[in-house]
């Protein structure tokens, strides 16, 4: 057979699936290039690891953080609050034009993560204050070079973006002295001021990009960007977090239920149905309206209706957050690194089995003879979840974009 036909599809093929990664050496310079590629890693891989620890192994949390102050902890400042960084960092650069956080600075950043992460494991006062230190100084950090970028280019959109970043910092310091003092009342409501807080950052970020990224991918898809009704929904989120640390709660109800309430109906107006052929795009819009969800029942619980007790932290948490997490790192890290924007099977697979460990672990909740196993299967498939994204996407992420 001549060459020319033996070689041409080759070439046909290149042009629709780039190189292979592993045929790029790693370089360090590359991967402190943009916050996303560390943080991305550092949150996905933690959170594979904490719940391990916390299922499968929790008589290893002796020290001032431990038992469930230390999960949850770990759970929204170890890995949500993480991913969130990455994102606003790298999202900040095409804001701006300018890269908030890079090279030696990224490496900082990434370096005080990871001593907190180990100092609340080590078991000692010492290692905890230590902890306490540098991830606060993580989140200072972030802020600092959040502020520089859009202050210096006078970026008015997004001037609250840093104060965002400070307070979630903030309910973190709050949240680790209540831990530390041994009151589980106050604990549980810093906490919950610090979920809002968290979810106000998730629906300012979805809220901007889902739509953009369904237009962009749908052609002749027309949806609301909904300005408006984002600015009550940011307002109100604000206020619910407020009303949480001032012990307030049915003005938080209200507050969380408007919020929720406008998530739902914003994702409704996004038209589902027109994307529900893209992996990319549907796990997005199901993270939006699972975080809706959360919000009102965390208004219901707030109100005085009575629920399970973690039912709206989980569906939070976990519906939301950690749903629109799985589809972020994905869909962003595609477009950042060159990539098709197109799921394989793998992140498909880590998909699908996010939805089942969430699935799983709302069952858990009910109190039944298998609700122990439920919880177990939930946490094998929140683990697979997220090693299937390590796996694809480590090879990726330390190496050059294409």
């Amino acid at each position: 057979m001549p060459s020319p036909i033996v070689r041409k599809p080759q070439n046909l093929l290149q042009l629709e699936e780039p190189l292979d990664p592993k045929k790029t050496a790693p370089s360090m310079r590359a991967f402190l290039e943009l916050a996303f590629r560390p943080l991305y890693l550092a949150g996905v891989a933690w959170a594979l690891v904490a719940i391990a620890i916390w299922i499968y192994a929790p008589q290893v949390l002796t020290g001032p953080l431990q038992g469930i102050a230390w999960h949850a902890h770990e759970m929204l400042w170890g890995f949500i609050a993480t991913i969130a960084v990455g994102f606003l960092m790298t999202a900040g650069s095409n804001w701006t034009g300018i890269n908030p956080l890079q090279g030696r600075a990224l490496a900082v950043a990434s370096v005080l993560w990871l001593v907190a992460r180990v100092g609340y494991l080590a078991g000692s006062p010492l290692a905890f204050w230590i902890a306490v230190a540098v991830e606060l100084g993580f989140f200072l950090l972030a802020a600092v070079a959040m502020m520089r970028a859009v202050y210096r280019t006078k970026n008015t959109r997004n001037y609250a973006v840093p104060w965002l970043l400070v307070g979630l910092g903030a309910a973190d310091a709050l949240y680790l002295m209540a831990a530390l003092g041994g009151d589980y009342g106050l604990l549980m409501q810093r906490f919950n001021a610090g979920l809002v807080v968290m979810a106000l950052i998730a629906l300012l970020i979805g809220r901007r990009v889902i739509p953009f990224f369904a237009m962009r991918a749908t052609p002749g898809l027309d949806i609301p960007k909904h300005t408006g009704t984002g600015q009550v929904q940011l307002g109100a989120c604000t206020v619910a977090a407020l009303c949480q640390l001032a012990g307030w709660p049915l003005l938080a109800a209200a507050a969380l239920v408007l919020a929720g309430g406008l998530a739902l109906v914003q994702v409704l107006s996004w038209k589902p149905w027109a994307v529900r052929s893209n992996p990319l795009l549907w796990i997005l819009y199901a993270g939006y309206g699972g975080l809706g969800v959360g919000l009102v029942l965390a208004a219901m619980a707030a109100a005085g209706i009575a629920l399970p007790r973690v039912l709206p932290v989980h569906v939070i948490a976990m519906a939301g957050f950690s749903v629109l997490i799985i589809g972020m790192v994905t869909r962003t890290a595609l477009g950042h690194l060159g990539r098709p924007l197109a799921t394989d099977g793998s992140m498909r697979a880590s998909y699908g089995l996010m939805l089942v460990a969430v699935a799983l672990r709302l069952a858990a909740m009910v109190d039944a003879p298998g609700s122990i196993g439920f919880l177990q299967f939930s946490a094998a498939a929140w683990i697979a979840a997220l090693a299937l994204y390590l796996w694809r996407f480590t090879p990726m992420l330390i190496r050059p974009r294409l």
